[in-house]
């Protein structure tokens, strides 16, 4: 697969002012700030209400979340939507969806509502959900994929009949207080705003329908929100050099069965599948194999082979995670190479351009279908690997002080634990251990040749 691309760009060391004042923006910024993503600055999940009629005492309206983040998707089990009603509405009945509690409706002496919470949380129903049950992209079980790797399944939809609520665009209150689950916490909902109506056209096209109120939420994600720790790490190899530069040691936390049993389990643990069976199974809780990273997945970059006009480099995606079988995962590297990759290996590929189309130096890599776009949980087959060719760019490609590495790794959507830069394999001829004797004999040969010709 061949690929073209504009040229790449160094990042510059920012001055102590600069240094200073991003300092200060960060602690005087509001914590909503923490949501931005500079690989994906304008990424968010839009959630749009669309009342389609009015009923005696309320509306039927169409709920669609649209997932508008690049690499970031909501996996199983899947999304939970909660928000707070601004009077006392109630849900008659729902389509494609179904709120996890009924409430206290007792005071319905005829037909009975399906909800009566004042805050409701809704779940997507399962596939396999009978038709009539169904609307159009409903039962998922939740899972939203990005545009960019499943656009037929970038959105999600049910239907709401809403009671004890106004039947005009005047009486009608906007509910309040978002809440989005993906499945756990790290997105922030803004709260509902009034927009122009949806229109709808035809198959033909040629007649366009329209809402008879809309209204948008944004929820945004924040990693700092969504776990305490990190969820992946990265490690590091060449062929120049025999080290292998693990992850950082407890990357995503440290192994403590002492005080907390079940932090992890051993790989050949007898009692691996009773731990895998326990009570964080139907949570989604990580168990992970205990390593000194703690990671539930690795990354491991290596610099393969190197050609006169090309370089090969070797990607392998390890699960640690006995209780996750990762589905429609996706790997975002940066990497100031990536405008010249040549060729690629069992993985799907899409550049992506953060900083505008002048600058190619983030990548997009995904499994391919039926193939290995399912990544096992831990085990033997708990791994996927690509190789990627790449075509040197003879003003900035080097081996040396690291080049060959990326700059940053993302796994779902999360930023992956880098080691130290100066922990990077290092060329033979430019390790500080050849450097420094090279330099003291060239020293020492030069006070003796002095002193030898002072006395000549």
């Amino acid at each position: 697969m061949a690929v073209g691309g504009a040229g790449s760009s160094r990042s510059v060391a920012p001055c102590c002012c600069a240094v200073l004042l991003a300092a200060a923006l960060l602690f005087s910024a509001p914590a909503t700030t923490e949501a931005y993503d500079a690989l994906d600055p304008n990424g968010n999940i839009t959630i749009k209400w669309d009342v389609m009629s009015w009923t005696p005492d309320g509306y039927v309206a169409v709920v669609t979340m649209f997932n508008y983040q690049q690499f970031r998707h909501i996996q199983a089990p899947g999304w939970q939507l909660g928000w707070t009603w601004a009077k006392k509405e109630v849900i008659w009945s729902m389509v494609g969806a179904q709120t996890t509690e009924q409430g206290d409706c007792s005071k319905f002496k005829g037909g009975t509502p399906h909800c009566c919470k004042k805050d409701p949380t809704v779940v997507d129903l399962l596939p396999g959900t009978p038709y009539n049950m169904q609307i159009a992209n409903c039962c998922k079980a939740g899972v939203i994929n990005t545009f960019n790797q499943d656009p037929s399944n970038a959105a999600s939809s049910f239907q709401i009949s809403v009671g004890l609520a106004g039947t005009t665009n005047k009486t009608v209150k906007l509910p309040k207080n978002f809440t989005l689950k993906a499945p756990g916490p790290g997105y922030t909902c803004g709260r509902a705003m009034i927009v122009r109506p949806t229109k709808f056209f035809t198959g033909d096209g040629r007649r366009a329908t329209q809402a008879l109120m809309t209204w948008n939420v944004t929820c945004t994600y924040s990693q700092f929100l969504a776990q305490k720790t990190p969820s992946c790490c990265v490690s590091l190899s060449s062929f120049y050099n025999d080290t292998i530069v693990n992850c950082p040691t407890c990357s995503c936390g440290c192994q403590n069965n002492g005080t907390s049993p079940g932090s992890c389990v051993n790989e050949n643990s007898p009692y691996l599948q009773s731990a895998i069976d326990g009570p964080g199974k139907w949570t989604g809780q990580p168990l992970v194999q205990c390593t000194s990273h703690m990671c539930p997945i690795r990354i491991h970059w290596h610099v393969k082979l190197n050609y006169k006009e090309y370089w090969r480099v070797k990607i392998t995606i390890t699960n640690f995670n006995y209780r996750m079988n990762y589905t429609q995962w996706n790997l975002v590297a940066q990497h100031p190479n990536f405008n010249n990759i040549t060729q690629l290996f069992s993985f799907n590929y899409k550049p992506l351009t953060p900083y505008g189309s002048k600058i190619n130096d983030t990548a997009m890599f995904w499994g391919v279908k039926f193939y290995n776009d399912l990544l096992m949980q831990a085990g033997p087959l708990g791994n996927a690997q690509s190789e990627l060719l790449l075509r040197k760019d003879s003003k900035d490609f080097t081996f040396d002080k690291g080049w060959a590495f990326p700059h940053r790794v993302y796994f779902n959507g999360d930023n992956c634990v880098m080691p130290p830069p100066d922990a990077y394999p290092w060329l033979p001829n430019a390790s500080p251990l050849t450097k420094q004797p090279l330099t003291l004999s060239v020293l020492v040969f030069s006070i003796v040749l002095a002193t030898l010709l002072a006395y000549a």
